[in-house]
């Protein structure tokens, strides 16, 4: 697998993936019937955001975008946000992508990320973000209508990035 910089041509490869986890209803905070139009201007917006594609073979696997969570003097944090194709899920591709949006974010001189919505009972992603440094600042309780859990928490998560910080 390889970790590249995403370009227009990855889009038709990204959107379906894309499209069933957001419909889902499970993992993101974006409407259920997103429009492709509106999925691409989030997940490839211009610079200084960036989108970074997994590639396994020929196949775009996954995908990760970072980008300021804030204006101004919050700029300096970043947010980020992790797509793993789900006929491809559970064999590191997430890992592999938050470690990469880890060392460009710091290399792009952000000094820490936070992460707004971390749905709580997505145990996977918690688990891997605090295995890469995460921890959980906050949750707001009953702040995500999971599709099939109805309402459960939705943590924040923070990590400071700074050089010789463990990925």
């Amino acid at each position: 697998m390889r970790i590249r910089t995403a370009v227009a041509e990855d889009w038709p490869h990204i959107w379906p993936f894309m499209h069933d986890i957001v419909a889902a209803g499970e993992t993101y905070t974006l409407d259920r019937d997103l429009t492709e139009p509106d999925a691409r201007a989030l997940w490839m917006a211009p610079s200084p955001a960036r989108t970074l594609v997994a590639v396994h073979g020929e196949a775009v696997v996954g995908s990760a975008r970072f980008a300021r969570n804030h204006a101004g003097p919050a700029a300096h944090i970043a947010n980020a946000s992790f797509l793993v194709d789900p006929a491809h899920a559970g064999r590191g591709i997430g890992r592999a992508l938050g470690e990469r949006v880890l060392v460009e974010a710091e290399a792009a001189g952000f000094t820490a990320m936070q992460f707004n919505a971390v749905v709580s009972t997505n145990t996977a992603a918690v688990r891997l973000w605090t295995s890469l440094g995460f921890e959980v600042i906050a949750t707001l309780p009953g702040g995500y209508h999971h599709a099939t859990a109805g309402p459960v928490g939705l943590h924040i998560m923070y990590r400071e990035l700074w050089a010789g910080q463990a990925a």
